[in-house]
């Protein structure tokens, strides 16, 4: 039975229009993925849906029948929650208050006793009990927060469930729960549409995958027809390479190309210590590690963003510990943050004013910023970015993720420095700005610009770096690999501490 049906939807935004007559299908007990690069009007077809935005024509229906969907309260009466790909949840906030928000919102009192029995009976079939309804919601990890958010829903009846990127922010033990949780909805009945950029979520989640493109509807298979070049070509409207570039074969590990020496790096608050490593010229170095292994923690203290117990940092053979990450930065290292909205864009200044931010210095004359440079620069890193947008005025809050992403992108590398760390670069952006980003990290190591990449994607590490460096679960570097060493048996066996379990059962081995 259809859930959800969609026909001849259409939406404009003055003279832009953004979806083209779209038909979707929905049924009962069905997951039912939807892929599109950025921009391509998933966002605008789930509002619609939802009631945040009104269609300029066409007919949703709800069980077949006919139904009006002006605002959100229309949407909710009806079943149709939203779990939005950022968490919404009110943080400081119990779990039980965030599940019943709506009814606490409606001002007539309520028995937090009762709530709480309520909440526990709701998250009791997906998460067996593990979250306390008591619990405040900033203490929980993302992947619980994902489940009160559902939860949530599900205390407002929800019948058709839309799921934006669920898994964007989750380790992999932490999405393989949510997927559980997300099958269990399924045999109830409820229908599931599935947002995802992850090939791996969509076939391994889904039962029919659709793809728009351009606010077209171009495709829709039983997941059991589809492949990845099937779907990557759909989205693209063009034949991609979806394979990794080239590695580099003339790579020259030698003392005179060393670019940065990292010795004996100890974090003051105790999350990793003794880190050594060296990075090369034109060389792209991976780092492997478990969610909270201290991937990021590093490169924040490379880069003066975190204080440091001890150790060195050797930049072009002087020490920079201790230097602020502005002198850091204007020395030619730099750094892509993890969290593009919160530490790397202005968001509400447009492309120009955010390219040009980084090197204000090289454009300035008198005090006073001379806006043609300013200008001619904005424009050659849009251009070399393939950034999507109307023009380098356009407003960035406005543009879709993988657009803003190539903005910090453009940023970033506008200062052309000598050192590169990217923390999560392709998060959240589409298979095809991937393919594009892959490209330009691949070309700026031939040109001889170094580059150290954080990834929560293995196979991504695995892909695109010259060299991996394995972070156990406590911080500590055990090793790298290059060659045919990089692959995932080798790499997981460290970075999930299967190594030290190994020692210890040949230890037991060699006192027997």
């Amino acid at each position: 039975m259809e859930a959800l049906q969609l026909r001849d939807i259409s939406k404009s935004f003055g003279r832009n229009q953004v979806l083209f007559s779209i038909d979707f299908d929905l049924q009962a007990g069905e997951i039912h993925g939807i892929m599109g690069e950025n921009g391509a009007g998933k966002s605008t077809l789930m509002n619609i849906i939802y009631g945040n935005l009104k269609s300029d024509g066409g007919e949703i229906r709800v069980d077949g029948n006919p139904v009006t969907i002006n605002e959100v309260s229309d949407a909710q009466k009806l079943g149709i929650c939203f779990v939005e790909q950022e968490i919404a949840l009110c943080q400081d906030a119990t779990v039980a208050e965030n599940i019943f928000m709506a009814r606490i919102n409606q001002g007539k009192g309520f028995n937090m006793k009762k709530l709480a029995e309520e909440a526990r009976q709701i998250l009791e079939p997906l998460c067996g009990g593990s979250i306390d309804p008591y619990e405040i919601v900033e203490k929980l990890p993302i992947s619980n927060q994902q489940v009160v958010e559902i939860a949530k829903a599900i205390s407002n009846n929800c019948r058709i469930l839309i799921l934006d990127e669920p898994t964007s922010s989750l380790s992999g033990e932490e999405a393989d729960a949510l997927h559980r949780v997300i099958q269990d909805l399924k045999k109830r009945g409820i229908g599931i549409i599935y947002i995802s950029h992850r090939m791996s979520d969509i076939f391994g989640q889904c039962d029919r995958v659709s793809v728009l493109r351009d606010g077209t509807m171009v495709s829709t298979r039983p997941i059991a027809e589809a492949t990845v070049q099937q779907l990557v070509n759909d989205m693209a409207g063009r034949e991609v390479d979806i394979l990794y570039p080239p590695k580099a074969e003339d790579l020259q590990r030698t003392e005179e190309n060393v670019v940065l020496d990292v010795q004996g790096l100890t974090d003051a608050e105790g999350r990793f210590s003794d880190v050594n490593f060296k990075l090369y010229k034109g060389e792209i170095l991976g780092f492997a590690g478990l969610l909270g292994a201290g991937r990021s923690e590093i490169m924040q203290g490379l880069t003066g963003l975190r204080p440091m117990k001890g150790g060195k940092v050797i930049f072009h053979g002087r020490d920079i510990m201790g230097k602020s990450t502005s002198a850091i930065f204007q020395d030619g290292l730099v750094m892509l943050p993890e969290d593009r909205k919160k530490q790397g864009l202005f968001l509400d200044m447009d492309i120009e004013m955010n390219t040009s931010a980084a090197y204000l210095q090289q454009i300035t004359r008198g005090g006073m910023i001379q806006r043609g440079k300013e200008h001619r620069q904005a424009e050659e890193m849009s251009k070399s970015m393939n950034v999507r947008c109307t023009g380098i005025h356009q407003i960035v809050r406005s543009l879709s993720g993988g657009n803003q992403q190539k903005v910090l992108l453009a940023k970033v590398l506008a200062k052309r420095p000598d050192v590169v760390i990217m923390d999560e670069p392709t998060r959240g952006v589409d298979v095809g700005a991937k393919a594009e980003i892959h490209r330009l990290l691949r070309q700026l190591a031939s040109e001889g610009v170094s580059v150290i990449m954080v990834s929560s994607e293995l196979n991504e590490v695995m892909g695109m770096s010259d060299r991996v460096v394995m972070l156990d679960s406590s911080g500590c570097l055990v090793g790298d690999v290059t060659g045919d060493d990089i692959n995932s048996d080798h790499i997981m066996y460290y970075i999930s501490d299967a190594y030290k379990y190994q020692e210890k059962n040949d230890e037991v081995t060699e006192h027997e």
